[in-house]
């Protein structure tokens, strides 16, 4: 019987200590990580001001693969949303309350860890030299309230989450640093018009170009000369144009352009024929192929300008894309909508596309 007190009596020390220990621990839990990027302020801004690049730089889907991802809401700013599901983590979701732009953003989290009123806030700002850098800070908040299990969950709280912190900066950095590092928001790359467009299936008359100098000269007797051909072989199968050429680029080089030469096409007076209907016969000598396109999803942009801008408008429209979650697939190309004498200066125009998957 003796025993059985003095047991009694040590639990109820035990509880006695784990309550008051417990009510002395903090009833919330604040922590921070930071790391610096060489990307430019818009480009960061815009990765986390979305949830769409999350499973490649948040360390959820590294201990488990298999969560299921669900967006929601709009595709960036307050309100969107990502719900998950997984048989190892549980369920929980992100959700964007606040965002300013180029400066904070912060997202309200649901998870099946103790706690609530869980945030995590990303702070930006310009650091290194002339502001070309960009800090970025995240924070961590998590209230325990009376909930005595959950403040001694919060002793683990910097070692559990402080370590995902600091190993999720250090992916988005490195994810970050795949990205162009162009300004598609300044007068650097003024692209209009940017989308995520829907492309039908497009019937092509196409020449390799090859390598030429990158002077007015070589690109303009060559994309002539290429168009005469394809001219050729549209005559032959009473076929017209289907608005204007476009060239689609291989290789940019500082003394070479590698390209193509392509005219969507389609018989004299008809619509939406087949591939088989189309019936497309090119001479043996004919440099010419005929490709057909299928419909597809593109990142577009329209862009006026002298056609030397071009190489940063396309990297300016792969970082938009991929910043927002659509990896770029296949060769770029733009429509040369006043021809080839307007492109070579500052009045051109296109429309420049790029394929997603």
């Amino acid at each position: 019987m003796t025993r059985i007190i003095e047991f009694l009596i040590a639990l109820g020390i035990v509880a006695g200590l784990f309550v008051i220990i417990g009510v002395v621990l903090p009833g919330e839990r604040h922590i921070s990580e930071s790391i610096e990027t060489n990307r430019k302020m818009t480009i960061v801004y815009d990765t986390v001001n979305s949830l769409r690049r999350f499973k490649d730089w948040n360390p959820l889907l590294l201990r488990d693969p298999a969560t299921d991802l669900k967006f929601s809401g709009p595709a960036a700013g307050v309100g969107a949303t990502l719900d998950y599901t997984s048989k190892d983590l549980g369920n929980g979701s992100w959700k964007i309350t606040e965002s300013e732009q180029n400066k904070r953003v912060a997202i309200a989290i649901e998870d099946a860890t103790k706690g609530h009123d869980k945030t995590t806030a990303f702070l930006l700002e310009p650091t290194g030299k002339e502001g070309r850098n960009v800090k970025i800070t995240q924070e961590y908040s998590v209230k325990y309230g009376f909930d005595l299990f959950g403040r001694y969950a919060g002793l683990y709280v910097s070692r559990h989450i402080g370590d995902d912190l600091k190993l999720g900066l250090s992916r988005m950095a490195n994810m970050l640093a795949t990205v162009p590092n162009v300004d598609y928001r300044t007068a650097e790359a003024p692209l209009n018009d940017l989308a995520i467009v829907d492309v039908p299936a497009e019937d092509l008359l196409v020449v390799t170009a090859g390598n030429v100098d990158r002077g007015e000269a070589t690109i303009t007797k060559s994309i002539a000369d290429n168009q005469e051909w394809i001219k050729r072989v549209m005559e032959a199968n009473n076929l017209e144009a289907v608005g204007p050429f476009r060239i689609i680029t291989t290789d940019f080089g500082a003394e070479k352009y590698a390209f193509d030469v392509a005219q969507p096409v389609k018989k004299k007076g008809t619509e939406g024929v087949s591939a088989e209907e189309l019936a497309v016969k090119i001479d043996g000598g004919a440099p010419v192929k005929y490709v057909r396109v299928a419909p597809h999803r593109s990142a577009h942009a329209t862009y006026t300008g002298h056609v030397a801008g071009l190489d940063i408008a396309r990297n300016a429209l792969r970082a938009w894309s991929v910043t927002g979650g659509n990896e770029v697939i296949d060769r770029p190309y733009e429509t040369w909508n006043g021809g080839v004498q307007k492109s070579f200066t500052p009045e051109g125009t296109y429309d420049i596309y790029w394929a997603v998957k």
